[in-house]
């Protein structure tokens, strides 16, 4: 046990000489480094340079790993950045197309159509629209303290939409005209080149989304993209409401009379500002 820890001994000796000696000729070595290095000075300098180049190369490695991490976290935070600003506009510019149209849409609504003399509008907004009657009612902000009656016409600026079934003091039901079995029947006329044709419209197709008009015996020919407005006839609706145009012409089964199918312009998903027709009279 004794010589174990002599050897022991001995080495460590031998490598702290050995370090001490490697120490002293670099010093030396730099002392004067224009001088001409003998041989073995090259080989024991360049023997020292390639130990210190292995000794640091998995130093540089994790620090080069460390700084592309570190990069990569700039750019990912850059671009997270970057993504909430694109977000930011993008609900900004959608902000804006939705004020220029609800502007657009108020602007229309306060041109009042010419062939509705006889008749004050009453401008109102949608306020309820049920998911289980989206295609029968809605409601509105005005009631019978606005002066609004049950029966009266309710338009876009695109035309007809339906007319007041129930009122409250601040608001109304409007019962819409893609109301599919509507218990009334509504009187309608059908511009030809010369003349009026006189039907009734008389429900809703919602799988090719138009109105149907039936009882027109004329033998008149109905050309496609005709004008249908209201006759004016029978209810508070005002004459020459637009409501949409001719897009298909059939015959009952007994072939006797003809069945229209209309085209509204009406956007019937988007309903947001509204104008009721109330007679001067009233």
């Amino acid at each position: 046990m004794y010589r174990k820890r002599k050897n022991n001994s001995k080495k460590k000796y031998i490598i702290a000489i050995s370090i001490f000696v490697v120490i002293i000729f670099a010093i030396v070595v730099n002392l004067n480094p224009n001088r001409n290095l003998t041989f073995v000075e090259k080989a024991f300098k360049d023997g020292v340079l390639f130990v210190e180049k292995i000794i640091k190369a998995p130093f540089n490695y994790l620090n080069d790993v460390n700084n592309k991490r570190k990069e990569k976290k700039e750019m990912y935070n850059e671009y997270s950045r970057l993504k909430e600003q694109v977000e930011s506009f993008d609900s900004l510019i959608s902000e804006k197309q939705e004020l220029e149209k609800q502007l657009s849409d108020l602007k229309k609504l306060m041109d009042i159509n010419s062939n509705l003399n006889g008749y004050v509008p009453i401008n109102a907004t949608v306020i309820n629209r049920s998911i289980d009657y989206f295609s029968q009612e809605l409601t509105i902000d005005k009631g019978s303290n606005d002066g609004i009656l049950e029966g009266m016409s309710v338009t876009v600026n695109s035309g007809l939409i339906g007319k007041i079934v129930k009122t409250t003091n601040f608001t109304s039901t409007v019962r819409l005209l893609t109301y599919e079995n509507p218990p009334e029947k509504l009187s309608v006329k059908i511009k030809l080149e010369d003349k009026y044709v006189y039907g009734l419209l008389v429900g809703y197709n919602k799988d090719n989304q138009t109105y149907k008009i039936e009882g027109i015996s004329e033998n008149d020919d109905i050309e496609i993209n005709s004008y249908v407005t209201t006759t004016g006839l029978g209810n508070n609706f005002p004459s020459g409401i637009f409501i949409g145009k001719v897009s298909g012409v059939t015959t009952d089964s007994f072939d006797l009379t003809k069945i229209v199918e209309v085209k509204s312009d009406v956007d019937f998903n988007d309903l947001v500002y509204v104008r009721v027709l109330k007679r001067n009279d009233l």
